[in-house]
């Protein structure tokens, strides 16, 4: 979908109408904040996380251990179709 704009000016005179043209640059303010806000979490979980592999490190895994994880997660995966007993 392309607006144009003509598109634009009437969306703006509605915005302009629903919240007054004094409260549209708080507006604008709060939610560059609340973006940088989200920014931020998600960087500071990105380096919080100590199991994560860097970007440059490499991950590997003997035919065993993927053996034994694909293991767990069909074993985890099959008790999830039975329904629990009371």
């Amino acid at each position: 979908m392309n607006l144009g704009p003509t598109e634009l000016i009437i969306l703006l005179g509605i915005v302009v109408l629903l919240f007054g043209a004094t409260r549209l640059p708080k507006l604008a303010r709060s939610m560059g904040e609340a973006s940088r806000e989200f920014k931020k979490g998600v960087h500071e979980v990105e380096q919080d996380d100590p199991l994560a592999p860097k970007p440059d490190e490499k991950v590997t895994m003997t035919q065993a251990e993927l053996d034994a994880l694909l293991a767990a997660e069909r074993r985890g995966g099959a008790r999830k179709d039975i329904p629990p007993t009371v």
